[in-house]
């Protein structure tokens, strides 16, 4: 798993700016493109610029809510793939020639990647399905044998809900120990700490990003454990009688309903996080945070906001609503 952008729609504007922590560097989104900066080994900056295409924009049923969840969901999923495709080559040297200074790199082709991006996503896709959907259910089967109370749908969906969170945060547990995964997670800080500073219209200087702190109210880990904790409720009377392969496919089928549900809790939370519920909704995923980031170095903070100038065209005057991970 790794950090990716979770945008959120408010009024007046269907597309936000986003963020996500890469390979030694930040990806970081804005209305009209999306931008990555990445440090490479001879200690250059090197940036990648793309435009964006707005979708919500030309088919007004895809801005429905639900609906819009999952198109926002899969478009980040695209161009978090994306972006960590071209870390990936920037940070081992086989990329084009940094040129520094933040300069865009050389167009890669994208069509001829297009079909490396599509099975990066797929394999992400049926991992995380396997680990989070797959074991969970096929160790409640296996506790149905042994526990009669599990004959009862809800004892038996909720069984299955707890194991399924429970995987999701000892896996994000786990990882947090591999040194790699730490500097990920220390770039995921330097993301939030120049997203605060952009939104506090504060200069976009190292300086003035350095108090910040590592946690956002509005980070897609939230989505995460949004999706975990709705997919709790939605399954919670399923029927317990089908066959396995049935369960699969019924938990598989309603993933975009239950992405849909989670992007419309996550947007209403942190539209109004005055309130206390709200504000109730949003602690559970800044206690989540602590797992997912790390104090960052001042050259990671840089990084960071060469990746925000470069989405923004080099406007730091644009303004907009980041939703970082």
């Amino acid at each position: 798993m790794r950090p990716s952008t979770i945008v959120l729609a408010a009024a007046g504007e269907s597309v936000l700016l986003g963020g996500q922590a890469v390979i030694e560097g930040v990806m970081m989104r804005s209305p009209d493109a999306w931008a990555v900066a990445v440090r490479r080994a001879d200690g250059t900056i090197v940036t990648h610029r793309r435009p964006i295409a707005r979708l919500t924009g030309r088919c007004s049923p895809l801005r429905w809510p639900l609906v819009r969840g999952v198109i926002v969901m899969f478009q980040a999923l695209s161009l978090g793939m994306q972006s960590l495709n071209f870390s990936a080559e920037q940070a081992l040297g086989s990329g084009p020639p940094a040129s520094g200074g933040g300069e865009p790199a050389a167009d890669r082709a994208p069509r001829a990647q297009a079909w490396t991006v599509g099975a990066s996503l797929l394999a992400a896709f049926g991992m995380g399905f396997a680990l989070f959907f797959y074991l969970p259910l096929l160790l409640t089967e296996a506790l149905r044998n042994a526990w009669p109370v599990l004959e009862q749908r809800v004892a038996f969906n909720l069984v299955d809900g707890l194991l399924r969170l429970g995987a999701f945060l000892a896996y994000l547990a786990g990882i947090s120990f591999m040194g790699d995964i730490r500097r990920l997670f220390q770039y995921h800080g330097a993301e939030h700490k120049v997203v605060s500073t952009y939104e506090a219209g504060e200069p976009l200087t190292v300086e003035s990003a350095r108090p910040h702190s590592t946690l956002h109210p509005r980070c897609g880990t939230s989505f995460l454990l949004f999706v975990m904790v709705v997919s709790i409720l939605v399954f919670a009377f399923a029927s317990t009688e089908m066959p396995f392969l049935a369960k699969l496919g019924l938990r598989l089928a309603a993933l975009p309903l239950i992405a849909g549900i989670a992007y419309e809790a996550i947007r209403l939370s942190a539209r109004r996080r005055e309130n206390p519920v709200c504000a109730a909704l949003i602690r559970p995923g800044l206690w989540l945070q602590r797992l997912t980031t790390r104090e960052p170095s001042d050259d990671q903070i840089s990084v960071a906001i060469e990746a925000l100038l470069s989405a923004l065209g080099g406007d730091p005057r644009a303004r907009g609503e980041f939703v970082p991970l």
